[in-house]
């Protein structure tokens, strides 16, 4: 940007950047709106494993795996009040856990081992990666699979080997190189996931009989 910074505003070009970057974000989201009955298919399952007892086991590194105690908590104590509340577990949150399977089986396992000792067949893994190329992740998807729980990625790029692996009943991709912008979206596609389970228990006889949060 070229002109003298004020006290009394931004550079005068400050917004077309402003609209640059929005633009950057605006494709990736409308692409992200174009997967709906995915997204609707994989809120459907959820709730359905949520009905039969169920719990979600959510998991990602580095920013994801913020992600994934974000996650977690919002079912387990939803935002909105009135709102049933729903088992959850994060597998990023055990320091311990995750630092003594990383040295001794490597940091890909961390995930996958937690996985086969905390989760049940009835239950959900949802897998977060930036760019669908966490080995970690992929690891736990599998081992997941191996187990008979529902499985759900959000991925970023074009799915990395995640989607190339076929490892994920459901799987939402943000097309996106932007590490930046495949986070924000992530965040929208989690918090539609958590809306629409909700939805789907508020509509009696769509999960069972007489089934009403």
């Amino acid at each position: 940007m070229t002109g003298p910074a004020s006290d009394h505003g931004a550079p005068p070009d400050a917004g077309a950047a402003a609209r640059r970057l929005f633009e950057l974000r605006s494709g990736p989201s409308n692409d992200l709106a174009g997967q709906a009955d995915a997204v609707a298919a994989a809120c459907h399952a959820m709730a359905v494993r949520f009905h039969r007892g169920g719990k979600l086991v959510v998991f990602g590194t580095g920013g994801a795996s913020t992600d994934a105690q974000h996650v977690a908590v919002e079912f387990v104590h939803p935002v909105i009040v009135g709102k049933r509340a729903l088992p959850a577990i994060s597998l990023t949150t055990d320091v311990a856990t995750v630092t003594g399977i990383a040295e001794r089986a490597g940091v890909a396992a961390i995930f996958a081992h937690q996985i086969r000792y905390l989760a049940d067949p009835a239950d959900i893994a949802l897998g977060l990666s930036a760019d669908g190329n966490t080995a970690s992740v992929l690891a736990g998807l599998e081992a997941a699979r191996e187990r008979g729980l529902l499985t759900i990625a959000l991925a970023g790029g074009d799915g990395g080997q995640i989607a190339a692996s076929k490892v994920a009943d459901h799987l939402i991709v943000t097309p996106s190189d932007d590490p930046r912008v495949v986070k924000e979206l992530q965040v929208t596609a989690y918090h539609v996931l958590w809306e629409l389970v909700h939805v789907f228990f508020e509509q009696p006889g769509v999960l069972g009989p007489g089934v009403v949060a």
